[in-house]
């Protein structure tokens, strides 16, 4: 196998791999067995037909595609070690030559990941946090905690918005049913906003045990190109209404929910945990604003091949944990009214950011020659360990020479966050108007009311 090595404009580079003439023969060799069983021809047996028989019969070619994938598939991952690049995205594949006899050569067109030219990363200034927590901060928390602990108890009468309806439900457009629009027993709460806009409205009013027809009609530019602009029709039986009921906060409630015995030790409790989030999220928050002043600061161009993988990994991580709730992407596209493009859409800022991100913390942790050690990898380890319920040795294991250099990426960045945060300036918010140095003062009224 030979690999050239062509670099391309805005952080592309072209890989031409070149494979041996006697390596192809035996990939075809390959595909011929992977499909023999599969092959029939009048006085031959199934799985008996020989290679040159099917070669003269249906052409060469027959067998070509999975010859193809299956070189590719071997030499791919050598040809990326080779070139020496720093590859950040799918290969985007071009087979140039492929004919019996003579070489394979395929090339492979990727991003490279880009160099960065930092901007000042010290002495970022951040917005001050304030972490200050009101009588009606915690209330609302405390209301939203008995919301939670509600018990679903079976209704008899009308669904109302809030209520949650177990239904059976299934799409039809022109009276013929539609490919992922078919639901069993599933648990819609009403009012969520978890179907396409003006399905759960529909459901409301109704009870147990009635079958009613939910009339919805899907986006002009729907990602089914056979439902977009369309009316459809879901027709659904409901089998149960369940309502909440909500418990009153009490001792009684405190002692059998919580580690407290006194509604006002839980009060306090649930003050100091405010108190402890605003803190983490004010960090996080002056984090992020002070990595996209330093992006800001920073040159660097961003290949639209890395941005589409980062892209599509945000896409595939959603899809996973919509599947955990039981709902396919397919499913949510359908009932948000929302397409692929426009999702893709939605998602790239955000991986564009992300991307960005990396890059300079990457670029930071370089300049200021930050590694992880061996012990520290070893600490996370060990705190996987217990997140995950395993021993140690186990996990250690478990965890591949690649996935540990990941880690020790992962501490380098996760250190050289530290380091801009350790030098930052905090600065007040700007009031910008009398008419927020008003609301202000306000909300401190209101603040010392509450308390």
């Amino acid at each position: 196998m030979n690999v050239q090595v062509e670099n391309l404009e805005k952080n592309m580079a072209k890989l031409t791999v070149t494979v041996d003439a006697a390596e192809l023969d035996k990939a075809i060799t390959k595909a011929y067995n992977k499909q023999k069983n599969s092959i029939s021809i009048p006085g031959f047996r199934k799985g008996k037909v020989p290679q040159h028989m099917v070669e003269k019969m249906y052409g060469a070619e027959i067998f070509y595609e999975d010859a193809a994938n299956i070189i590719m598939q071997d030499t791919y991952p050598k040809a990326y070690d080779e070139s020496g690049l720093d590859i950040v995205s799918q290969p985007k594949i071009d087979i140039t030559q492929l004919e019996k006899g003579k070489e394979f050569i395929y090339t492979a067109e990727v991003a490279v990941k880009p160099e960065v030219k930092l901007g000042k990363y010290k002495g970022v200034s951040v917005t001050k946090v304030d972490t200050k927590v009101t009588a009606t901060e915690v209330n609302n928390t405390i209301k939203a905690e008995l919301e939670r602990n509600a018990r679903l108890v079976t209704k008899t009468g009308k669904a109302a918005k809030g209520d949650t309806t177990v239904i059976d439900f299934e799409g039809f457009v022109d009276g013929e049913a539609f490919e992922g629009g078919k639901g069993e027993n599933y648990d819609l709460e009403l009012g969520s906003g978890s179907f396409i806009p003006g399905f759960e409205d529909q459901l409301v009013g109704h009870k147990a045990g009635e079958d009613v027809e939910v009339e919805v009609t899907f986006p002009e530019d729907y990602q089914a190109k056979d439902l977009a602009g369309k009316a459809a029709v879901f027709k659904c039986h409901i089998h149960e209404v369940k309502g909440k009921d909500v418990p009153k906060l009490d001792e009684e409630y405190v002692s059998d929910h919580t580690e407290f015995e006194t509604v006002e030790d839980y009060k306090a409790s649930v003050k100091e945990r405010l108190e402890n989030n605003k803190k983490t999220e004010g960090r996080r928050a002056q984090e992020d604003e002070a990595i996209a002043k330093i992006v800001e600061d920073s040159e660097m161009e961003i290949p639209d091949a890395m941005l589409d993988y980062q892209v599509e990994n945000m896409i595939n991580d959603f899809a996973n944990n919509m599947a955990q709730q039981g709902l396919s992407l397919q499913q949510y596209m359908q009932f948000t009214g929302m397409t692929m493009d426009a999702f893709r859409n939605q998602v790239r800022p955000d991986a564009l950011s992300r991307t960005q991100s990396s890059l300079v913390l990457e670029a930071i942790a370089k300049a200021e020659n930050i590694e992880a050690s061996d012990a520290e990898v070893d600490a996370k380890l060990e705190e996987m360990s217990k997140q995950y319920g395993m021993e140690l040795e186990q996990l250690k294991n478990l965890v591949g020479e690649n996935e540990k250099e990941s880690m020790k990426k992962d501490i380098a960045i996760e250190k050289a966050v530290e380091l801009v945060m350790d030098n930052v300036k905090e600065t007040a918010k700007k009031k910008t108007t009398k008419k927020a140095d008003a609301e202000e003062g306000n909300s401190d009224s209101a603040e010392s009311e509450d308390e």
